[in-house]
Formats: structure tokens, C-alpha cells, sequence
């Protein structure tokens, strides 16, 4: 992630509070079963071909978008702290393997007031000439999968 924004950049933070157990809220995070049910915008779908959760374990998942295009990324976990702490790298990827974005992710969970508070904090990096209209979209994309991860913890 050394490399330089040369289609732009964009920071993002987020706190959510939700009314569910950590333990639940991890699990909304670390078992693909769950992660696919909530993981992008609204009105896109997701799959997740892998999610092996340790530090070195590979992260790829696949929304499927209205238009009908897939829009896959994968990623490594760099940290692994349960139920606490997850550090992944994110990159946008094009059919090809090739990379659009690359950024990184952390995901810290804590127990308050029997709730969970969720932080959120992401950052990529644009590679290519798409990267800005990409950016321009993740904060709303975080917050519209933020919204049905509170969707489906709430149960």
C-alpha cells in the first residue's frame, strides 16, 4: 500500500452500536455463510469463495451487482483477535486479477452496555482511471452493509 494515489484515495471511519451479543457480531464477520448475507450495497448479493480467518489466511468475496456485473475483491488477514480485532487488506480486483484499489480494513468490536460497538476504519488507495467514481462509492457501500449487518444480527 506503499504505492502512490494516483487515482485518488479515500479514509473512512465508522462506529455503529448494535443490539446483539460481540460474539454474534463476530461471527456476522468471520463465517462466510453469514458475511455473504449482509457484505454490500443494498440491492447487490454477495458470495464468498473464501474466508479462511487467522493472520495469512485469504479473504475473496464477489458482490453480484443489479446490473448484473461481478465486482470481486480479496484480501489477507493481517490480525485476527477474537471476538475483538480484525485487520484485512482489501483489494478491488477485475475479472483478470488485476487490482483497481488496495487499501486495508479494521474492524474492532467492543462490549458495551450488552450491545456491541462496532469501529470501522478503511482506507484504499485508487490504481487505475475507474478508481475515483470507486471511491466515491465506498462510504455509502460501507454504510448500506453496515445497515444490513444490523438487519441481520437483529435477527
Amino acid at each position: 500500500m506503499n504505492k502512490p494515489a494516483q487515482f485518488g484515495e479515500q479514509t473512512i471511519t465508522l462506529t455503529r452500536v448494535y443490539d446483539a451479543p460481540r460474539d454474534l457480531v463476530w461471527c456476522a464477520w468471520t463465517d462466510p455463510k453469514h458475511l455473504a448475507h449482509w457484505f454490500g450495497p443494498r440491492g447487490f448479493t454477495s458470495s464468498v469463495p473464501e474466508l479462511d480467518v487467522r493472520v495469512g489466511g485469504a479473504l475473496r468475496i464477489v458482490m453480484h451487482g443489479p446490473d448484473g456485473n461481478d465486482y470481486p475483491m480479496k484480501g489477507e488477514f493481517r490480525e485476527v483477535v477474537p471476538p475483538e480485532r480484525l485487520v484485512f487488506s482489501n483489494i478491488a480486483i477485475d475479472k483478470d486479477g488485476n487490482h483497481l484499489l488496495e487499501g486495508e480494513t479494521t474492524v474492532i468490536l467492543s462490549e458495551q452496555d450488552g450491545k456491541t460497538r462496532l469501529t470501522l476504519h478503511t482506507r484504499a488507495v485508487g490504481l487505475v482511471p475507474i478508481a475515483p467514481q470507486m471511491l466515491a462509492g465506498m462510504e455509502a457501500g460501507w454504510r448500506q452493509s453496515l445497515d444490513k449487518l444490523d438487519e441481520l444480527v437483529r435477527g
